[in-house]
């Protein structure tokens, strides 16, 4: 038997998709699977270093780690005119941020990345994502950019949305915000990269197919939050795009990495790449 290491985020829409593959749900022939659940800036840097076999990252950190992976086609999270945001206890405008320093998460996501490109002269202080709205409820903080299911709980902390960089993107652009994606390491050899990437891709369908149970499954990786919510996260992030990118998403994804070259952001420019 050979063992495939998957590394993913501790989320419900993570968990939905990798539902079949954790619980044995089909047969994978020699093939085992292992789960590690890790934030994604840890996974980011984890990805450097090559950890993993198969790695969910922030597409922001792609090029520091392209030499070692390559893009697989299936499980994606792109921002479908929605995504990470901006948020306050205060009613403030765009421009009121000039005057802030902003609570976002870690430096290689993609959420910090679109909020660069987005105004690159906004003030930034780094702190764990699932620290960020607690912090700004403590007054820490006049405002801070969210991931994760914050992005629809945030009304009820009492926040107020200030803007969505999904949406800016998408009017910018008129592309989703390509926000994560799977990696697969470049030395498994081809064939064994195709064989794993078919069996997330019918992971991926099974719980599409089956989405009462891999629902179940994935609260369990949502918290306290609502099922009624939890479900429309994870339909979020979950759907046609996680299937496969598709030109459009592959499109999303350069687009994103070129402007993040042209703005400074990213120093090392790299030829994206999908398994194919």
């Amino acid at each position: 038997m050979r063992e495939i290491s998957i590394a993913h985020s501790p989320d419900s829409d993570d968990a939905f998709m990798f539902y079949a593959l954790a619980n044995n749900i089909f047969d994978t022939g020699d093939l085992t699977f292992s789960h590690t659940l890790k934030d994604i800036e840890t996974l980011n840097k984890e990805a450097m270093v090559g950890t993993y076999d198969v790695s969910a990252i922030s597409i922001h950190a792609y090029p520091q780690l392209a030499d070692k992976y390559i893009l697989m086609p299936t499980g994606s999270s792109m921002g479908d005119k929605y995504g990470p945001m901006i948020v306050s206890e205060k009613d403030l405008s765009e421009e009121d941020l000039n005057a802030l320093t902003i609570a976002v998460p870690g430096e290689l996501t993609t959420a910090l990345l679109s909020m660069r490109i987005y105004n690159p002269k906004l003030k930034y202080e780094f702190v764990p994502f699932d620290q960020i709205i607690p912090q700004i409820k403590a007054g820490k903080y006049d405002a801070g950019l969210i991931i994760h299911e914050g992005q629809l709980t945030y009304a009820e902390e009492g926040l107020n949305k200030i803007i969505d960089m999904g949406e800016w993107w998408f009017k910018e652009t008129g592309l989703p915000l390509p926000l994560g994606g799977n990696v697969i390491r470049r030395d498994l050899g081809d064939k064994l990269m195709h064989t794993v990437s078919d069996f997330i891709k019918r992971s991926i369908q099974y719980s599409i197919d089956h989405r009462e149970q891999a629902l179940e499954y994935a609260l369990k990786f949502a918290g306290d939050m609502d099922p009624k919510l939890a479900d429309k996260f994870v339909g979020m992030y979950v759907n046609h795009w996680t299937l496969d990118y598709g030109e459009v998403g592959r499109k999303a994804i350069r687009t994103l990495l070129d402007r993040g070259v042209k703005e400074g952001i990213i120093k090392n420019k790299v030829e994206v790449e999908f398994l194919d």
